[in-house]
């Protein structure tokens, strides 16, 4: 039972699931019992931020709630991993908007499905100057970040995509912080 449960987590194969089952067994009960506090800790107080969606123990998350960050400027991600992967950068100074994935009919995922109504609203209030695009370089990605585009600019936000640095078809979340540091000061207006 513990090997199919670990074989659902993204990246174990049936062989690694095995390997974890048995670090589990060997491992004393009260390591295996922190293991589980974490899990069942992290399922109690972790949630959504009410703004921008990222993950966060506290609502509003330390991003939104931070007043020396400029809040004039949004950059919109896929998943709460990339803004971790913006934030090792130390050069953003804006706030984000975490999509919670991207356009993707094949499988079924269309606006409705995404957190852009957030967006809109944030960009609403009026004190929004620019959006930052910075979904993934995949085919979804690119088709996300032309929608929004085309969503955001009769609303009179300058609308930007984070420059290619980083490699087609990889995640924003395994790029080093140059390529990232370079990627963001490498934005164009779409």
């Amino acid at each position: 039972m513990l090997v199919d449960q670990f074989k659902k987590l993204p990246g174990i194969g049936a062989k690694s699931a095995q390997r974890l089952a048995f670090h589990i067994l060997r491992t004393p009960r009260d390591e295996a019992e922190r293991l589980c506090d974490a899990i069942r800790d992290v399922k109690d107080r972790v949630t959504y931020c009410s703004t921008c969606q990222n993950i966060t123990d506290v609502d509003p998350c330390v991003f939104c709630a931070d007043p020396v960050r400029d809040h004039r400027q949004i950059c919109v991600v896929e998943e709460p991993q990339n803004v971790h992967a913006i934030e090792k950068t130390r050069g953003f100074r804006g706030v984000y908007h975490v999509l919670m994935g991207v356009l993707s009919p094949l499988q079924g995922v269309g606006p409705d499905d995404l957190k852009i109504k957030g967006l809109l609203a944030r960009i609403a209030e009026g004190s929004v100057e620019e959006v930052i695009l910075a979904t993934n370089p995949t085919v979804e990605g690119e088709a996300t970040a032309i929608y929004l585009a085309r969503l955001l600019k009769p609303l009179g936000v300058r609308v930007t995509r984070i420059a290619m640095g980083i490699p087609v078809g990889s995640d924003i979340e395994y790029a080093d912080e140059l390529t990232m540091g370079r990627a963001m000061d490498g934005r164009r207006e779409v």
